[in-house]
């Protein structure tokens, strides 16, 4: 959720295909951070 509240809360744009667009970015980022914070786990045995 921080991560969200860093990226801003009201999308910059008007136009409703800019703001498509924005919403795409916006989750890649997220995505991007979840999948960074994802522990590597190994099999042992």
């Amino acid at each position: 959720m921080r991560c969200y509240k860093l990226l801003g809360e009201r999308l910059s744009t008007r136009k409703l295909d800019r703001q498509v667009a924005e919403v795409h970015i916006r989750y890649a980022i997220l995505n991007t951070f979840c999948h960074l914070g994802m522990p590597v786990t190994i099999e042992i045995a």
